[in-house]
């Protein structure tokens, strides 16, 4: 059992790194735009040209490598915990419609939520001060 989580960190690392260098390298479709006035394209519009999606970016990748490595894997759980909850939340009430049910945000949420669960104890720690 001590594989499954390094087998997960590098899954979902490799997810986080993949998704973060496309942003910049743009070596795989993203699916097009949103339609013109809808909550999603203005929500894109606003993050976009400040460059907040920039830095959400980098912190995705960045935080793919810590994960996909068994001993900073908590220290990236920890930069990517808000980035999976915001995917979920943009998915669930920005884009709406199901997209919460699409297979790579099943996915991402499944792995980072199995780590987090597998190092509970570690982060159990954070709590006791």
């Amino acid at each position: 059992m001590k594989k499954l989580p390094d087998i997960a960190g590098v899954l979902l690392g490799l997810a986080f790194v993949t998704f973060g260098l496309n942003f910049f390298l743009k070596f795989m479709s993203t699916g097009g735009a949103p339609p013109e006035g809808s909550a999603a394209a203005m929500f894109f519009g606003a993050i976009v040209p400040t460059g907040f999606l920039t830095f959400v970016k980098v912190l995705e990748i960045v935080g793919g490598i810590l994960v996909a490595i068994p001993k900073t894997r908590n220290i990236g759980l920890l930069v990517l915990g808000p980035i999976v909850i915001n995917i979920l939340a943009i998915n669930l009430y920005v884009i709406g419609h199901g997209a919460i049910f699409k297979p790579p945000v099943i996915g991402i949420s499944v792995l980072a939520a199995y780590l987090l669960y597998a190092g509970r104890e570690k982060f159990l720690g954070l709590l006791n001060s």
